[in-house]
């Protein structure tokens, strides 16, 4: 039976911060803040959607698999949601990588409930922190 873990994340609007502003971007920070364990899938690269201004405030539930090479699946929105703000983050959780789930040494396949808050980057102190 796979296990379902849940991992939240605060987005921010426009654009990121350059890394030569800080010592990491926003999404180094993000990966830095994700719990770690070994049976929970952890992010290793994340990638921002790109969304107006008028989705602050808005939340897209996505559901997932976490497959053995790190790579995201069979995305769906689980959020009654805009269909424009859903495809920008889906697209985005699309690209991101992670270290797979290993409860016992080997990498498994994980089931993931990701709830992903737009918010502004001025109220929320960067583009990416857990919730």
């Amino acid at each position: 039976m796979k296990a379902v873990n849940k991992l939240a994340l605060v987005l921010s609007l426009g654009a990121l911060t350059s890394a030569a502003a800080f010592a990491t971007t926003d999404e180094q920070a993000y990966i830095e803040s994700c719990r770690k364990g070994s049976d929970v899938p952890v992010p290793v690269a994340v990638v921002t959607p790109s969304v107006s201004p008028e989705y602050a405030g808005a939340t897209v539930e996505l559901e997932f698999t976490v497959d053995v090479t790190g790579k995201p699946a069979g995305l769906s929105v689980k959020s009654d949601t805009d269909t424009t703000l859903a495809a920008a983050v889906m697209d985005a959780v699309k690209q991101w990588r992670f270290k797979p789930a290993q409860p016992n040494g080997v990498p498994v396949a994980t089931k993931v409930v990701l709830p992903v808050k737009i918010v502004d980057g001025a109220l929320a102190g960067g583009a990416l922190a857990m919730k």
